[in-house]
């Protein structure tokens, strides 16, 4: 049940993405506070992995899976955000391909496939809650 909820989740926040990604937006602003567009990127990168990773601990069985499947994960991630890139430059007029946003997309992945490395203990005793829970 918690994976078909994450599941849902990666799926919504993937097509979000795709989307914001590939229509004309305006400045983004909070209030007075003005990300920059690098930020945005490795943000909005970190906050999908982190999703996807989740979502396959949760539906793995074992508590110990090996990292090379985190990193498969999230190397699968990053081609998804050069290939976004590439599609900007081919479907849209108002969008350029960018260097630096795949260089932000990049690290935003890899620093949630650190985070989750470091806290993957943690989160399987999450997962081991949630399970208990529903």
């Amino acid at each position: 049940m918690a994976a078909r909820i994450v599941l849902i989740l990666a799926i919504v926040y993937t097509i979000i993405i795709t989307t914001l990604s590939l229509i004309q937006l305006g400045k983004i602003s909070v209030g007075d506070f003005n990300p920059t567009d690098k930020m945005l990127h490795g943000v909005a990168y970190f906050t999908l992995t982190f999703i996807w990773l989740f979502y396959y601990l949760l539906k793995i069985s074992q508590n110990n899976s090996e990292n090379w499947n985190f990193l498969k994960i999230s190397l699968l991630i990053i081609v998804f955000g050069m290939l976004i890139e590439v599609l900007q430059g081919t479907l849209t007029s108002y969008r350029d391909p960018d260097l630096a946003d795949i260089l932000a997309n990049s690290i935003g992945a890899l620093c949630a496939l650190l985070c989750f490395i470091l806290f993957k203990k943690s989160l399987i005793q999450l997962k081991h809650k949630i399970n208990l829970f529903l």
